[in-house]
């Protein structure tokens, strides 16, 4: 499709709204969605750097989605993980899950020097985002907790526990948050889902930015941008009706 173009066109500007749907009638079912949410995360991109003016694909819709709509979670749901968990590396565990939607292996991953409290900054599988106050703060209780009980350690992860103490291996897939996140309707899996869902809302479903800030696969990146416009979409009905 983009080489056909480039044939016709030297520039991405020059693409029509009837390019885009010409094409589209070529392609069925998860293909035409995938298509039409590429194009639409592509050409987004371009008019917000000013590549282009207008947008081809605005209005197309995407159809029928096949995969249910991701739903956030419930500001409850999310207090009572809060409130169940009150181990310092668990604490810590949930605000990697709920702020920075990291998964557990990645967790498991991280290095003392992945934290950097003073710029503020957290290295998460090679991706270095700033430190909101919450990561902070729990962090910041998590290593004093860690230096005051195992002050003798040479483990270079950040998480460990009373077993990688007293080597230099990452935590057990079972120690990542303890038992009582698990029962809890906001486990750390939905609360992951939960803040993906809630960049998507707030930055609008484009699958580029999602990818580019939580490392996703484009059928990944693709599903929260579905459910993100399908929410935005429902918020607008309802704001419109009489």
């Amino acid at each position: 499709m983009l080489l056909e173009w480039s044939d016709r066109y030297d520039h991405l500007r020059e693409v029509t709204r009837d390019d885009v749907l010409a094409h589209l009638e070529t392609v069925q079912g998860a293909q035409r969605q995938t298509t039409i949410i590429a194009l639409r995360s592509l050409f987004g991109r371009a008019k917000k750097n000013g590549t282009i003016f207008e947008n081809p694909t605005s209005r197309i819709r995407v159809g029928q989605r096949e995969e249910g709509v991701i739903q956030p979670l419930e500001p409850g749901h999310i207090n009572g993980s809060v409130a169940a968990v009150t181990h310092p590396a668990d604490r810590l565990i949930l605000a990697l899950a709920a702020v920075h939607a990291a998964r557990p292996a990645a967790m498991r991953r991280l290095q003392l020097d992945d934290l950097n409290i003073g710029n503020r900054r957290l290295s998460i599988d090679g991706r270095t985002r700033p430190m909101d106050e919450l990561t902070l703060q729990v962090a910041q209780k998590w290593l004093e907790f860690r230096h005051r009980r195992w002050p003798d350690t040479a483990n270079p992860h950040l998480l460990i526990n009373k077993h990688t103490a007293l080597g230099t291996g990452p935590i057990g897939k079972s120690s990542v948050a303890g038992p009582a996140p698990h029962r809890q309707t906001a486990t750390l899996e939905r609360l992951r889902m939960d803040r993906q869902l809630e960049e998507a809302l707030a930055h609008g479903p484009d699958l580029l930015h999602l990818a580019e800030v939580f490392g996703l696969s484009e059928k990944t990146a693709i599903r929260y941008a579905n459910s993100a416009r399908a929410l935005l979409e429902q918020a607008a009905e309802h704001s419109t009706s009489p």
